[in-house]
Parts: C-alpha cells; sequence; structure tokens
C-alpha cells in the first residue's frame, strides 16, 4: 500500500512537470523561475524514486 501510494505521487509529480513546461510556453513562467521550479521538481523525484526502491527506511518500526 506505501509503495503503492508512493507510486501515485511520483505520476502527480510527472504531471506537474508537464504543467511547468505548459505555463513557461504559454508565458506564465520566465524561462529563469521555470527552471528553478523545475529543479525543486527533480528533487522530489529523487526522493520519490528512493522512497520507492527501500520503502522498508520509511516505514514506521512496527510495520517494518
Amino acid at each position: 500500500m506505501f509503495v503503492s501510494k508512493l507510486a501515485d505521487a511520483d505520476g502527480e509529480a510527472a504531471e506537474t512537470q508537464v504543467w511547468l513546461d505548459f505555463a513557461r510556453d504559454c508565458g506564465y513562467l520566465s524561462s529563469e523561475r521555470h527552471n528553478e521550479l523545475l529543479k525543486a521538481y527533480e528533487e522530489v523525484g529523487r526522493m520519490l524514486g528512493s522512497m520507492i526502491t527501500s520503502p522498508e527506511k520509511f516505514l514506521p518500526s512496527g510495520q517494518r
């Protein structure tokens, strides 16, 4: 169940990247701001990837 929720979050993060690109392309975000937000998105993606790869590290000790 935990990994499933993480996978959902990863999918939502990927959708956010699409909307960031859309906002830049429509002129709602400058390229500079887009790049800042994209870097933050990539960091979240790395964290989620790490959690999906080793979910046991993130579960409370009674659920391991």
